[in-house]
């Protein structure tokens, strides 16, 4: 058929769904599947799993929710980025707060949506940030640009830029509640470099306390309610 032939002629757009809804991913996985041009490799509840299959899997596009347990978007996009280039990240989240929109942007997000988003939008996204283009949802296109004018006249101090990418990993296992042993099984290092990593973000940030910590990590986008 036509389709088919259309396919053999052009690369599959290979997909990893990350949210932590099932019903979500289910969704798009069956919704996505539908297109001739576009295959979803893997799903992730957390951002961890989602650096793990994209090391194995190598997908074109990321389909990245933000409100994740264990590695938050944010986090998440930002060590795909750093890690594989070439691997491009669609932000599909609730948020229209520009924390988390100018957040994923920074951490090297390709593009932006709400998930209240028409699905024909979804798969205009995909193929815009394939073609090495940033897509941004008409829905948050107007915080995108008021943020860029406020940001001409005024820097902002940033977490991401006081914390590196495994603080922030611990950060927000803190957060959530998650003991100093736990935290080191999770991140296959040694309970001493847990404390270690603690340490110096508290020191860093000017906290003391695992209570003030966790207000600081929801207050930044690191966690959320």
């Amino acid at each position: 058929s036509r389709k088919e032939i259309e396919v053999q002629n052009n690369k599959m757009i290979k997909v990893i769904i990350a949210d932590d809804h099932m019903i979500i991913r289910d969704g798009l996985r069956s919704l996505l599947e539908r297109q001739p041009d576009m295959e979803v490799v893997a799903e992730a509840e957390n951002g961890r799993i989602a650096l793990k299959y994209v090391k194995e899997l190598s997908p074109d596009v990321v389909i990245m929710d933000i409100g994740m347990r264990e590695l938050n978007g944010i986090d998440a996009t930002r060590q795909i980025t750093e890690m594989s280039p070439g691997v491009k990240v669609l932000a599909l989240s609730m948020y229209s707060d520009k924390r988390f929109i100018k957040g994923m942007l920074k951490a090297g997000a390709s593009g932006y949506m709400l998930k209240d988003s028409a699905f024909t939008e979804l798969i205009d996204a995909i193929r815009v940030i394939v073609g090495s283009k940033i897509y941004i949802s008409p829905g948050v296109a107007s915080i995108v640009l008021e943020d860029y004018l406020e940001d001409s006249t005024e820097r902002e101090s940033s977490i991401r830029s006081l914390l590196t990418s495994r603080e922030i990993e611990v950060l927000q296992l803190l957060a959530e509640g998650k003991s100093t042993k736990q935290i080191a099984l999770s991140l296959s290092l040694s309970i001493k470099t847990i404390e270690s990593r603690r340490a110096r973000i508290m020191q860093k940030i000017g906290i003391d306390n695992i209570a003030d910590l966790t207000k600081y990590a929801i207050r930044e986008g690191i966690v959320s309610l």
